[in-house]
């Protein structure tokens, strides 16, 4: 149904243009290798692999073309990450449609879309020195397997997900609860929920 509405929108302001969509990673590798597209927007929270992860890989394998992320998180939890990661703009899915349009045209044209109120706090971290919170601090890999510990998944599992071993994940988790001075699942859970990490 989004993806549906969003090609709605678009169609009626972008009138020659030609859409597709994909419903996992897997679909969305296939077509940006297989077909030439202007832009790409992609939703973080999606089947299988992360957001974050398939827009590392999409900026390996097609560094040229740009993303755009539109997401149902607030901009204060991932929108910086994601910029870092090489994303072209930040949209949360409440975005007015002309938001989406003017953003689209932006990045397209080569630029980088941040809405005001994003603009306006990244400003305020260039004014004052401020510390950063401790999930600030993860890696990428780091945050996924704090997200993931807190929506409830067990190692084993996170590990099946991410194609990586029981051991891996171990440390991982050991590292990101000694970065965070947390002392268990527990605790890690209760941070994510406070901070709305997890859906």
């Amino acid at each position: 149904m989004v993806r549906q509405g969003l090609k709605l929108i678009l169609a009626d302001r972008f009138k020659k243009s030609v859409f597709g969509e994909a419903r996992n990673a897997g679909e969305a590798f296939r077509r940006v290798m297989e077909e030439k597209w202007d832009v790409l927007i992609l939703d973080i929270t999606m089947p299988g692999r992360s957001g974050l992860e398939v827009l590392r890989e999409i900026r390996r394998l097609r560094p040229k073309l740009p993303v755009l992320v539109l997401s149902m998180h607030p901009e204060d939890q991932f929108a910086i990450r994601l910029l870092r990661a090489g994303a072209a703009g930040y949209l949360t899915k409440e975005s007015a449609g002309e938001e989406l349009v003017g953003a689209i045209k932006k990045v397209v044209a080569g630029g980088r879309y941040i809405s005001p109120s994003l603009a306006e706090r990244m400003a305020t971290f260039l004014d004052i020195d401020v510390q950063k919170a401790p999930h600030e601090r993860l890696s990428d890999r780091e945050f996924l397997v704090l997200r993931m510990i807190a929506s409830g998944k067990q190692v084993s599992q996170i590990a099946r997900e991410l194609s990586l071993s029981v051991k891996t994940i171990s440390t991982y988790r050991a590292r990101l609860i000694e970065k965070m001075h947390l002392k268990n699942n527990a605790e890690l859970t209760h941070y994510a929920l406070q901070k709305g990490l997890v859906d």
